[in-house]
């Protein structure tokens, strides 16, 4: 029984953990099984295969850790970097914030480069500081692609460009938590060192699995990183990965099957066709708030987010209360907004396993919620407007034509 129960279904529409489609739950739905039998180190090879294709790289090297994006985070950070290391990350929300504490805290030297929440990465700093760096003190650059806090997404391949325009041989580190199987990423092609990812977001997937994928060029630095780790230390995972067992500790076999479904549905979608749907989505979703006169915390479109979008409220809402009021009265759930912007932003997630109709759902239920706290919203604006744009994009289920 639901610890607070709600008839129907709960709209999921916070930007992760997403709703986890049929497939994927029936998939988990097993017993527990002797990971050093012959069927999982079987099972885990092709995952890892197939987890390539998903960060788009021929020569990297994935590891799936039983762990959070912050583990991921942790992963490719002491792997690649020794302490006292300078390297250059951005603040541009509530979790590079986090990311960049979590540095601080390993011991690296951060070197801050701060824009105001809603922007995204201020690359003129970056190029300034690439250009002075003439000793290649700089030894990684790390940046979050897509700021959930405030939906925000970052331009990768303009940070790959000054790199090399400055011939710099930094490491390239990438959060891709809520981007990564829901916007373009090319991780070869924009010389990416580090990716990474969580199960919990764009894969549709329960809590629990960190996706990093190394290139040639970390692992190498990996040999010479003298940064402490053993939990998320590459080289176990690489022993075993030569033995042909795969695991350095127990995985949860639930989670791999799920994990196998998720890729099967993804890929029976199609990546590219994935990406459409969730720019198609965006799209509707700044529609709808751009009719009910509402304000995106994005300030430029080249930073628009494709998997989360954060609406700003006029000073007299407090946009928690849009957040509860929604819980308690439409079983929605609505992202609150954190740090700087809290009570000035709501969060619509629209990544995962989603489709048109579900958001328009949430849409109809964030119209109710805006006038339960007296915002004079005209019913049915913003849903009709992400309806005329949405019935003349949405194509064909390729499946049933």
């Amino acid at each position: 029984m639901d610890y607070v129960y709600g008839p129907g279904r709960n709209h999921l529409f916070v930007p992760g953990p997403v709703n986890i489609p049929e497939q994927v739950i029936r998939a988990m739905n097993r017993n527990n099984e002797d990971y050093r039998s012959p069927a999982v180190p079987a099972l885990t090879k092709t995952l890892l295969e197939d987890v390539k294709k998903i960060f788009k790289t021929t020569s990297g090297t994935p590891f799936i850790i039983p762990t959070t994006g912050t583990g991921a985070w942790e992963s490719a950070l002491t792997n690649t970097l020794s302490p006292g290391d300078r390297i250059v990350s951005f603040l541009i929300g509530q979790f590079s914030l986090l990311w960049i504490d979590q540095q601080q805290r390993l011991n690296f030297n951060v070197d801050v480069i701060e824009s105001d929440w809603g922007q995204g990465a201020n690359l003129e700093v970056l190029a300034s500081k690439l250009a002075a760096d003439t000793s290649h003190s700089i030894k990684a650059i790390c940046i979050v692609h897509n700021e959930t806090a405030t939906g925000v997404t970052n331009n990768l391949a303009a940070v790959r460009k000054l790199l090399d325009h400055y011939q710099h041989p930094a490491l390239f580190l990438v959060d891709g938590v809520s981007s990564i199987c829901a916007l373009d990423f090319r991780m070869d092609e924009w010389g990416i060192d580090v990716a990474l990812t969580g199960s919990q977001k764009a894969l549709s997937m329960p809590t629990g699995m960190g996706f990093v994928c190394a290139s040639p060029k970390a692992l190498e630095a990996s040999q010479t990183a003298k940064s402490v780790r053993v939990f998320f230390d590459w080289k176990d995972y690489l022993k075993f990965y030569k033995m042909g067992t795969y695991w350095p500790y127990t995985p949860s076999i639930q989670l791999l099957y799920g994990l196998r479904a998720a890729l099967d549905l993804i890929f029976e979608e199609g990546l590219d066709n994935v990406i459409a749907r969730h720019s198609r989505l965006a799209k509707a979703t700044r529609l709808a708030v751009e009719a009910w006169g509402l304000k995106n915390c994005t300030q430029k479109e080249e930073w628009y987010s494709d998997t989360v979008t954060a609406v700003l409220v006029p000073p007299y809402i407090d946009s928690s209360e849009i957040v509860r009021r929604g819980w308690k009265r439409y079983n929605l759930s609505l992202g609150l907004g954190l740090n700087k912007v809290a009570g000035k932003v709501f969060r619509i997630g629209h990544l995962g396993n989603l489709n048109e109709l579900q958001l328009l759902g949430c849409l109809a239920g964030v119209e109710m919620v805006l006038k339960d706290v007296g915002y004079p919203v005209k019913l049915g604006s913003g849903v009709a407007a992400a309806c005329a744009y949405l019935q003349n994009t949405i194509p064909m289920i390729p499946s049933r034509i």
